[in-house]
């Protein structure tokens, strides 16, 4: 099945996965000429929502961090997820939902979520990859990694994974970046597993850094 990919931001409106009717456009063609201004479809843009729900065969819709978003963004999508159909008040038309699109839905549990939208899911928590499944998630970005390597660069990651104390612990595109800097760097990663060179690819606070230089002095 096609997929639709809805990033969410903080500015995100649920409206916008609707439709968005675009008056600065007809404002602009009414200044200058260009079309007939009077045919309002014309300004009318499917969101990505609405792209799903009008496609004539079934999608993958994916809604990117919606807890990014206000708290009320989940609440606002409830109605059309509900009947599968929304209606387009500048046009009095109403989107139709051909085939139920499958809507994948992603949060990083930043805000909580409302428990009128929670329990409209089917929730699964993506616990994080062990070490060979994250050998995998390397390999496809760096494929030409050196098996030993990369048993070296998993071996310091998950051992600082394991410090107590840290606020943020490095996640999966941290140990990506910090390998792709190791290699542009030209640092023999065979090295690597007593300092851990640009811990700042890897380490986000000041505080998580003197955390892990305490427990190497």
């Amino acid at each position: 099945m096609r997929l639709l990919h809805w990033p969410v931001k903080s500015t995100t409106r649920a409206q916008d996965g609707l439709y968005i009717y675009d008056t600065v456009a007809r404002l602009y063609d009414s200044r200058f000429g260009d079309g007939d201004v009077k045919d309002i479809k014309r300004y009318i843009r499917l969101g990505p929502l609405g792209e799903a729900f009008a496609a004539s065969q079934r999608m993958v819709l994916l809604i990117d961090e919606v807890d990014k978003a206000d708290i009320e963004f989940p609440n606002d999508l409830l109605h059309e997820l509900d009947r599968m159909r929304f209606y387009i008040s500048e046009t009095k038309e109403e989107v139709v939902a051909r085939e139920r699109p499958v809507v994948v839905i992603t949060s990083n549990a930043e805000k909580e979520l409302p428990d009128a939208f929670l329990r409209r899911c089917v929730f699964h928590f993506i616990e994080f990859p062990d070490k060979e499944l994250m050998a995998r998630i390397v390999r496809v970005h760096h494929p030409d990694l050196e098996t030993q390597l990369l048993e070296r660069t998993l071996q310091a990651f998950y051992a600082l994974r394991d410090e107590v104390g840290l606020r943020k612990k490095p996640s999966t595109s941290e140990l990506i970046d910090w390998v792709a800097a190791l290699k542009r760097s030209g640092v023999d990663l065979r090295k690597v597993g007593g300092g851990i060179p640009f811990l700042g690819t890897l380490l986000k606070t000041e505080q998580d850094v003197e955390t892990v230089a305490r427990a190497k002095a």
